[in-house]
């Protein structure tokens, strides 16, 4: 005589989506809703923290030399993973340039989303922290538009982690964004495909007043590094740039 196996199976899935759900439904509205004044500082404030203590185990953060050819950086604190394969990854974080060329000061932050790509399968809602590595100012110009779609405007790698860099790495430094990521205390190099990342206007508006567009506020033309932001501005500025800094002009 065959059983059924049908009455075992639905029980198990709809516990499954059941619990993806409500996991959806308790970030969500957080994810979601208009950024406030407030809001940008907690990011920034979590910005500030996540990159202290990335680098505070130098064996294990990002390579001296990473930082120190960098143009831009990019902060996302616990980007929310939904599984499954639905597309339901979503963050908010900040992103910095340096100013006056490659080795000016860091400048004021645009505030930025992230979402899609691919994350993983795990069931359930998890967190984790993303730092993005841009080793050109370029790879920005299609954010400073409207959006940009890792892997297709620009090609991402998983970054190397210690002290300094080996040559054997060398082949990941040709990538236009080196990404790392943070999950239950363990940081290393991750690859992100797909995933969208765009400026978040509430969150702009809400720092630097309605008329300022992306690219001035990473620009430093018409925006001032608030306040809120000293903080990783000065953890930012313990790695100082390597680039070769323009020539003067001949008299």
């Amino acid at each position: 005589m065959r059983h059924n196996n049908w009455g075992r199976i639905w029980p198990t899935a709809g516990v499954a989506a059941l619990g993806l759900a409500l996991g959806l439904a308790l970030v969500a509205p957080t994810l979601l809703r208009a950024s406030t004044k407030d809001d940008d500082i907690a990011r920034l404030n979590a910005a500030t923290t996540i990159f202290h203590e990335v680098m505070a185990t130098p064996d294990k953060a990002i390579p001296q030399e990473i930082l120190e050819g960098s143009q831009c950086i990019a902060i996302i604190p616990g980007v929310k993973k939904a599984a499954l394969g639905i597309g339901g990854d979503y963050g908010k974080g900040i992103v910095t340039c340096r100013q006056g060329g490659k080795t000016g000061p860091w400048g004021p932050p645009l505030f930025v989303t992230i979402g899609g790509g691919s994350w993983g399968f795990q069931i359930g809602v998890q967190s984790s922290d993303v730092i993005m590595v841009f080793p050109n100012r370029s790879q920005l110009d299609s954010l400073l538009s409207s959006k940009f779609r890792i892997g297709a405007e620009a090609a991402a790698a998983a970054g190397p982690v210690g002290r300094h860099v080996a040559a054997a790495t060398d082949a990941k430094l040709n990538a236009e964004i080196l990404t790392y990521g943070r999950s239950q205390g363990a940081f290393a190099g991750i690859s992100i495909s797909g995933a969208v990342v765009q400026p978040d206007s509430d969150g702009n508006a809400a720092m630097y007043g309605e008329n300022i567009s992306p690219k001035n506020i990473l620009s430093g033309n018409g925006a001032r590094v608030p306040a809120a932001a000293d903080p990783l501005i000065k953890a930012l500025a313990l790695h100082p740039s390597t680039a070769t800094p323009p020539a003067a002009p001949a008299r």
